[in-house]
């Protein structure tokens, strides 16, 4: 049994007068221990509120419903109470916010923020957890740690404050961690710190790793499995490899050829979707993606695609899938026979 069984997961939000937003809309993914699983698609897909759904971190009524089961090592996160949540939260399930200068509390030291969860979950005290926070200051790679305790969030560098949230979430080694876009807004050279931070504790804990990430590069350099949404939906779910060799998509397809390759030719230019993620159907009436897809044929409408699971364990969302060459197909084969698609 995986570590984490998401199945069915929907998030809805209902405010008087306006329609409701579902959000998420019946999103199913698993990962094991000592897998690293992403979450991918634009802005608006709804991969960050699956990761608060899963913490608890929604707020609790007010116009929010969340159905279906999020299973962590047999036990489903969704129907905790609140008490019992908070001592999951932060101890075996932690989170990587997106933005580390509104994660954390403006007003209070780095030092302190960090020893809080050392002193709700592991019991430390005084010198003891300011020695213990300076290690894991230490660790994620902050230079004089013993100083930048006693600092502001503020007076930080803003590759300093994600490994100061990093810090906090690892600290108690949790069995699984969430990173929400881990590396917005900070350059290349912290960007690579950063993953390879998160490789290093993947491998060394065998903390099972979800990647919410619109950055397919980091997709290619970290995930094991990669799970594509699309307005609340998985649309294609694969293993690394194959997902890259064999996009079956439009959508997965649209993503990959709007990012530059330096294999390219000299001029060459991108290849946007058209439209934007506002531009979408129901999903009752058809195939969201439908209003800008290029390969729309009548059947996308009326009803919404079936998640069509191959052989190999792929599966796509679609009734018109992108075919496979027979190049693609025999360097799809090749990864599977290889025990690839499979595990990596």
């Amino acid at each position: 049994m995986a570590l984490l069984d998401v199945d069915d997961l929907a998030v809805a939000f209902a405010r008087r007068g306006q329609r409701t937003v579902h959000a998420v809309d019946g999103v199913s993914f698993s990962v094991d221990a000592g897998e690293v699983t992403g979450l991918v698609g634009e802005s608006g897909c709804g991969k960050s509120v699956t990761s608060l759904a899963i913490m608890g971190l929604l707020p609790a009524g007010k116009g929010v419903e969340v159905r279906g089961k999020a299973a962590f090592d047999g036990t489903d996160l969704l129907r905790l109470g609140q008490r019992a949540m908070r001592d999951v939260r932060g101890r075996d399930v932690a989170m990587i916010f997106q933005d580390p200068l509104s994660s954390l509390n403006p007003v209070v030291p780095i030092g302190v923020q960090v020893t809080e969860v050392l002193v709700r979950h592991r019991g430390m005290r005084g010198e003891a957890a300011r020695a213990e926070a300076a290690h894991l200051l230490d660790r994620v790679g902050i230079p004089d740690p013993t100083r930048r305790l006693k600092e502001y969030p503020h007076q930080l560098s803003g590759g300093m404050r994600q490994r100061a949230l990093i810090a906090m979430a690892v600290a108690c080694r949790p069995r699984l961690l969430i990173a929400d876009e881990p590396t917005t807004a900070l350059d290349v050279t912290i960007q690579a710190q950063i993953l390879e931070l998160l490789k290093d504790l993947v491998h060394e804990s065998g903390t099972a790793l979800i990647m919410i990430t619109h950055d397919l590069g980091v997709v290619a350099g970290m995930c094991d499995t990669i799970n594509v949404l699309y307005a609340g939906r998985v649309v294609e779910t694969a293993r690394r490899r194959p997902l890259f060799a064999t996009p079956r998509h439009p959508y997965t397809v649209g993503l990959l050829g709007s990012i530059p390759r330096l294999d390219s030719g000299h001029g060459r230019r991108l290849q946007p979707i058209p439209g934007s993620v506002r531009d979408l159907l129901p999903w009752p009436d058809g195939c969201a993606f439908a209003p800008r897809c290029a390969r729309r044929v009548d059947a996308c409408l009326g009803g919404p695609p079936h998640l069509r699971r191959e052989p190999t364990g792929h599966a796509f969302r679609c009734v018109d899938p992108v075919p496979v060459t027979p190049v693609q197909a025999a360097a799809g084969s090749a990864v599977h026979d290889s025990g690839e698609a499979g595990g990596e």
